[in-house]
């Protein structure tokens, strides 16, 4: 692809760093910002700016949040007993917009994934451990996409478990196979909440 400006190629170039944005989508982007007026693109970059200065991680759940306590875990009104283990924030909000839904949840930041360089110490599952060992969780509901990753990561923690006195469950596999949560409609996904089923009983049927 030749280019007409050097500042031109540069802004494609790094537009096009972003996950699932070709040269092709990322020139249509970066025309399309040039079109509009000044100030849309400032407002743009002045939000990003913001976003990698500011952003904080919940010290309890490890989800994105604009402070130390996100407003999940800081409300009194959910069910601090039972926590959900997802991937990453998208899981969350995407649990969050079922209704169905009023414990906790613990963000791992990421699966075991070998190929990818993804290993357990890489992963929020020591601080998950220090949790239940509190004696202060009941259930935790293993949320992970239907994946060879997801599965492989459960295991991991409920290996991790053995010995604990914890209720351990995994969401029902109304979510196919393969799938990701975030993907998943909010009918399906919710009811996949509501019917979880030991996690034991997933072993046995893996």
């Amino acid at each position: 692809m030749e280019f007409s400006s050097k500042l031109l190629e540069n802004a494609v170039y790094e537009m096009s760093q972003l996950p699932g944005i070709g040269k092709r989508t990322a020139l249509r982007l970066v025309l399309h910002l040039l079109r509009q007026p000044q100030t849309q693109t400032e407002h743009l970059v002045k939000a990003l700016g913001t976003l990698r200065q500011d952003i904080k991680f919940c010290k309890t759940c490890h989800s994105i949040s604009d402070t130390d306590t996100c407003d999940i875990c800081s409300n009194p009104s959910r069910i601090r007993e039972i926590i959900c283990v997802v991937e990453d924030i998208r899981d969350v909000m995407a649990i969050e917009s079922t209704g169905q839904y009023r414990g906790l949840y613990h963000v791992l930041g990421g699966k075991i994934s070998p190929l990818d360089g993804i290993g357990p110490l890489d992963l929020n599952i020591t601080s998950l451990v220090e949790k239940v060992k509190s004696g202060t969780v009941n259930e935790l509901i293993f949320a992970l996409s239907a994946t060879m990753e997801g599965d492989t990561t459960n295991f991991y923690m409920y290996k991790q478990l053995e010995g604990i006195d914890i209720k351990t469950s995994t969401i029902a596999r109304g979510i196919g196979v393969n799938d990701e949560l975030e993907y998943a409609d909010e009918v399906t996904l919710g009811r996949s909440i509501l019917n979880r089923i030991p996690f034991e009983n997933a072993l046995k049927n893996s």
